[in-house]
């Protein structure tokens, strides 16, 4: 485990596993470094990794008040700290986060990007109170309901799936990344493919997806690759909203090493 201090002098924790080429990995929704570490291990056969806890996440600080620009600064001193560049890898909003980024001239040098969750004409309409009904239940402390209500109306999971997760032991965790899901849904603001922003970006960039997500996700991968100059995208025999890291990581590491 090793630190480094973003521009705002949060404190972001990271891991890194393996040689080679830097490779940054950015988790999304209620994740933290510790998710990404069966990808991690895969990829380390041939890149060096670099997975970290996004700010209020883990081990890493949270300096209020939250802003998306803090968290591409804190990419920006993950690769200034390996090297000054490094290629990225990004998960559903943490892909939203690594192209915004990439957006705003982070130095970048190749990206992937994985079912950024933006809303196309495919996927049902979400509550549009939905921000502040989750805002109200954090100020209550109420962080097992802001979890719930996230998977059931953001992600769309039914309701006996979120139940099942509730008495896994695996809540108390989610339960204690629960604020940063406002953070997730700044990120994605109106849920729309920000399209000024993404054709900003001129790096390589390639957009995957699962061949098992619904379809405004797969929707949502041809949106954002037809957004951004010259990317590329591929739909991959997966489950929901995910690929197993032994099929994922030969993908990465083949662009990555292009």
């Amino acid at each position: 485990m090793a630190t480094v201090t973003s521009r705002d002098g949060t404190t972001i924790v990271y891991d890194v596993a393996g040689d080679g080429a830097p490779v940054i990995l950015v988790g999304g929704a209620l994740s933290d470094r510790r998710s990404a570490a069966a990808l991690a291990q895969v990829l380390a056969r041939d890149l060096r990794v670099v997975t970290y806890d996004r700010r209020g996440r883990g081990d890493s600080g949270d300096t209020p008040p939250y802003a998306v620009d803090r968290e591409t600064e804190d990419l920006a001193a993950l690769i200034d700290e390996v090297g000054g560049q490094a290629s990225v890898y990004g998960h559903s909003s943490g892909a939203a986060l690594a192209l915004a980024a990439a957006a705003a001239g982070v130095p970048v040098r190749r990206l992937i990007v994985f079912e950024p969750p933006y809303s196309v004409v495919a996927r049902p309409v979400e509550p549009a109170h939905l921000v502040d009904d989750l805002r109200a239940l954090m100020s209550a402390g109420r962080r097992g309901e802001v979890v719930e209500k996230f998977m059931t109306d953001a992600v769309g999971l039914p309701s006996q799936v979120v139940e099942q997760t509730r008495q896994s032991p695996a809540w108390p965790a989610l339960e204690a990344l629960a604020h940063t899901i406002l953070y997730d849904l700044e990120i994605l603001g109106d849920n729309r493919p920000p399209e000024a922003a993404l054709a900003r970006i001129t790096i390589p960039t390639l957009v995957l997806g699962s061949s098992a997500s619904p379809g405004w996700l797969q929707d949502a991968v041809a949106a954002t690759a037809a957004s951004i100059p010259g990317a590329e995208h591929r739909l991959l025999d997966g489950e929901f909203h995910g690929v197993a890291p032994e099929e994922l990581a030969p993908v990465l590491v083949a662009f990555f090493q292009g």
